[in-house]
Order: structure tokens, then sequence, then C-alpha cells
């Protein structure tokens, strides 16, 4: 390539198995799309992988690094994707490449799960980070010090993350336009007919259980018990407390919350929890008795019975049957 037609940035993919290949796709897309716009290749991109060998995303479809890890260079940005519980092969040799890119000045990130394999290598100590609802869990038990944020993008000086693959997107139309302008971002947004482009600080859509609908959508006051029940999943509340703190009665609570998801406050929040313990079950190395605890309960085999009520098998089935996926486990969040 010619020293006049070269890219003024690129971007590396860290590409890990069992990475969610519509974070990937969501990335280069609309990075073509504005080449293509402009007429000129104002982005480049790599694929790269630990090793040179062909790595299979969560969809089962394979993808050959261009480069590897150690041989990556003249990259503006490297973007880690993978499962919650990638990690490297080699990752003292792999942690210390990424601490040389940093110094370099690059700008580090992860999409998805990738921002796992990320916070091991170290590199994020005192910057903030996005991480999906489904993996929150298990990110904050692993990683209790970290700045973790429920917002769809987090740009923290050098440090870029975001939650899912349509929030990739939007992290690239945000590239695009501070590179090329509004005019050309927009234009890019509606080659795909995205149909609107979300602020960095915009929340994470987290599902109401059972009922369809986003927990947003919700009247205020059963917003604020969500609320509660989630800042209690340890140690856990009375559904009276939570009545009182909203200045209602139990009766009233129990009635409106009924009304608007179909389920009881009680039930909602038992389901609450154990989803909270299967985030641990599919992302994390803890001990069923350990992530009994952390989700309120005094000893494993209540919440095991509990759990297999609402998942159709117990938590060690369960991990079994993630072993068996051929190196996917993790891949795929939990079914709602």
């Amino acid at each position: 390539m010619n020293a006049t037609d070269s890219p003024s940035l690129t971007f590396g993919f860290l590409l890990f198995p069992g990475f969610p290949m519509a974070c990937l796709t969501s990335a280069i897309e609309p990075l073509r799309a504005a080449n293509e716009i402009i007429g000129r290749r104002e982005f480049a991109w790599v694929l790269v992988g630990e090793e040179k060998t062909p790595i299979r995303s969560s969809a089962e479809v394979r993808f050959d690094p261009d480069v590897t890890l150690g041989e990556a260079d003249g990259l503006d940005y490297l973007m880690l994707l993978s499962a919650p519980v990638s990690r490297f092969a080699n990752p003292r040799h792999a942690n210390a490449r990424l601490r040389w890119l940093e110094r370099r000045g690059v700008v580090l990130g992860g999409f998805s799960g990738g921002i796992f394999p990320l916070v091991r290598s170290g590199v994020m100590e005192g910057h903030a980070c996005s991480v999906h609802w489904c993996y929150e869990a298990a990110f904050k038990a692993e990683f209790p010090d970290i700045n973790s944020s429920q917002s769809v993008i987090v740009r923290d000086r050098r440090r870029y993350t975001a939650s899912g693959a349509a929030a990739v997107f939007d992290l690239m139309l945000r590239v695009i336009e501070e590179r090329l302008g509004r005019e050309t971002m927009t234009e890019v947004a509606c080659w795909f007919q995205h149909p609107f482009v979300r602020d960095e600080n915009a929340s994470q859509k987290i599902p109401v259980q059972l009922r369809g609908g986003t927990d947003d959508m919700l009247p205020e006051r059963i917003q604020s018990a969500i609320q509660i029940f989630a800042d209690h999943i340890e140690d856990t509340i009375q559904i009276a407390d939570v009545a009182k703190a909203l200045a209602m009665s139990e009766r009233n609570l129990d009635r409106i919350f009924k009304q608007v998801t179909g389920q009881s406050p009680l039930k909602y929040y038992r389901l609450m929890r154990l989803k909270k313990a299967r985030q641990h079950v599919l992302y994390s190395n803890q001990s069923i008795t350990d992530i009994a605890r952390s989700v309120g309960y005094a000893n494993s085999t209540p919440m095991t019975r509990h759990y297999a009520k609402a998942f159709g098998m117990n938590p060690n089935d369960e991990r079994r049957r993630l072993v068996g996926l051929s190196g996917l486990a993790g891949a795929l969040p939990p079914n709602e």
C-alpha cells in the first residue's frame, strides 16, 4: 500500500473462540460503509488472534486471523471480542503485549464479553467500563474494584467498551462522526436503517421477566421496587419493607405489581435472584454453595431446587451441558 492511500485509522479486532459474531459485523460494516460513501479508505481493520489459527464464533462461523497479537502493529484501536469465560492461552505474553500497545498510544477496548479478558489483562484499573446486564453478576464477583456501568457505551480516556452488538454499531457511528462529520455518520446510519443513534450515557434495555417489554416501560413505582430488589440480591429484603420504602401498602404493591408484570413481587424478586445465580453458573467458576450465598440463600439446597424449577435443570447439570458445547461455553446469554 502506498503512503498516499494508507488508512487514517486502523482497528484491530482481537477474537477469542466463541466470540459474538454480531459484535464483529456491527463494528466493521459501518466503517466499510463510511469508506464507500466518502470514496476513500479512511478506515481499515484487521482480525487478530492469539495464534494464527481459525477462530470459531458464537454462531459457529470460522474466521481466519490476519495477524497474531504478537504481530499486530500500526493499530489505532484494539478491541477484544470474546465470551466472558475466555482467557488467553499464554496470558503472561498476551497481557504484556496489550500493555505494550497501550504504551504506544493504542486505544484498547472490549465488546460484550470481551471486557472480561480486557480487565484480566490489568489495563482497566482506574477506568470505568460498560458491562452487559446478563454478565453483571459474574463481572462484579470477579472484579469488585472495577467501576462497571449500565450505559450502553463507556469511553473513559483511551478505553472503549460497548455492551452488545447494537451498542457497538452506535460506538462506530460516534467514531465516524468525530472523524468525518455528522452528515457522513447520518448517511451511514441510514444505509442500515439504524433508527436512532443513542447517547453514550443511554441505559441498557432490560427485559421484564416473563412479560415482554423492557423495564423502562413500567410505572415509576414498579421500576423503583425492582431497583430496590436489584440492590438487595445478596442481603435480601422483605416485600413489606419495599412497600414501606415506596410509601405504599404491601397489598397495593402486590396488586399493581401483578397487574403490570403478571407476577407477585415475591416471585419476581426470587426470579431476579435466580437469574443472577444463573449468570454466575454460566460465566464464573464459583462453587454452587458460594453462588447460592451471593444471591441470598443460606445454602445451596433450596436454591438448586428453585433453579431447576425456573430453568429446567439444576446448576451442576447446566454447567456440564456447557462443557459439551465444543468450547462455546459462555458464548450465549441466559435464555429469557
